[in-house]
């Protein structure tokens, strides 16, 4: 067991110039990214070891994080993705049987900077107001000068290609070799319980990294594609996006969620955009417009795509919306053997309304394979 560290002076400053105070968790040192908020209750590190977070300053808003350690169970990839973490409370001592240590030593094994005793209400309150922005947390005091110049220069989420710095570099397997149905995933930065869902249903799945072609994946003539999730824009992802197209063209199954659903969307004519604050947490509302049943998801996103073009898209069908501010969160491509949603049905922690797509996904498969 590490020696705990009396915890040090911190801040964060964010790009409008906007100063909050904290106490360093172990890790001295600097971290830039984008500001966004989670409001989870529970499953921290699912949330910072997930690759579509890469690149971003976490802020948890619930008071108490540490409290339950970490468990090598409790991973969506192999190590901690986000850039940083500011929370309110930190537990440094844990209490739960399972758990294989405490979160401020996994954050000094991986190097990653992090702040508590922020006030969080009022930073989330601002960046709510203000819109998701670049920040910098840091325990160089002395230095604030100096990282606001190098803050300005920090590249903006927009524009910004990050699946290449979490796919896989080299295809690998996962599930059972002797199994009925092969999918093959584009690895954008695929959560590992994502495989788990897949290879719980049946499904054997080779995941290839994110530059991959048409031409790469269908050699290895899998029954279905899938399209993972991952950080940053979209847009260029050119190469996913021609994918998508050519999965489209040869009508075999094919499913997105997050930024997979982007991609589908745009191989099919219908651009993206940056949110204000985009959707982070595991209670956000979902009206399933083919049911009408209504699903408590877990989201987490930055980017959405744009409502107007999809409606007006005669290719498209909208089975999803969002009921807090009415933006999609699903479609289905007609005609074809397609469909996307922009949130997290495999959430772990989460809620489990939307577990149906993965069987939705599999029945699809399997009736294409009858066909």
């Amino acid at each position: 067991m590490k020696t705990t560290k009396k915890l040090q002076k911190a801040f964060i400053l964010l790009e409008d110039g906007t100063t909050f105070f904290g106490k360093s968790l172990g890790v001295e040192g600097s971290a830039f990214g984008e500001l966004c908020f989670n409001t989870g209750m529970t499953g921290y590190q699912e949330i910072f070891t997930d690759p579509s977070y890469y690149g971003q300053l976490m802020v948890t808003t619930n008071a108490h994080i540490g409290n339950y350690g970490v468990s090598e169970e409790d991973i969506e990839s192999k190590s901690p993705k986000i850039a940083g973490l500011i929370c309110k409370n930190f537990n440094q001592k844990f209490s739960r049987p399972a758990a294989n240590g405490s979160l401020q030593n996994f954050f000094i094994d991986h190097k990653i900077v992090a702040i508590s005793d922020v006030d969080t209400r009022a930073l989330v309150s601002h960046i709510r107001d203000n819109g998701a922005m670049n920040a910098v947390i840091s325990t160089k005091l002395d230095s604030i000068d100096n990282l606001k110049l190098e803050l300005k220069d920090f590249p903006s989420m927009v524009g910004l290609e990050l699946a290449s710095k979490v796919s896989t570099k080299e295809p690998y397997y996962y599930g059972n070799p002797d199994s009925n149905i092969k999918i093959a995933a584009l690895d954008l930065g695929i959560k590992l319980n994502i495989l788990r869902n897949l290879e719980k249903r049946g499904a054997y799945i080779k995941v290839f990294s994110y530059d991959s072609s048409f031409e790469d994946l269908s050699s290895w003539n899998p029954d279905g594609y899938f399209i993972s999730n991952g950080p940053g824009d979209p847009e260029p992802l050119s190469s996913a996006i021609n994918l998508a197209k050519e999965i489209l063209k040869v009508n075999k199954p094919l499913f997105g969620i997050c930024l997979g659903h982007q991609v589908i969307a745009l191989a099919n004519g219908i651009s993206t955009y940056k949110m204000h604050n985009g959707h982070r947490g595991i209670n956000h509302p979902v009206l399933n417009l083919i049911t009408g049943k209504g699903e408590i998801t877990s989201q987490n996103h930055g980017f959405a795509i744009d409502k107007q073009e999809t409606e007006s898209n005669p290719n498209v069908q909208v089975t999803h919306l969002h009921l807090n501010d009415d933006t999609i969160a699903g479609i289905s491509i007609k005609n074809k053997n397609c469909f996307s949603v922009q949130y997290h049905p495999e959430a772990s922690p989460g809620p489990h309304d939307s577990n149906y797509l993965f069987d939705q996904f599999i029945e699809l498969i399997k009736s294409n394979i009858n066909e």
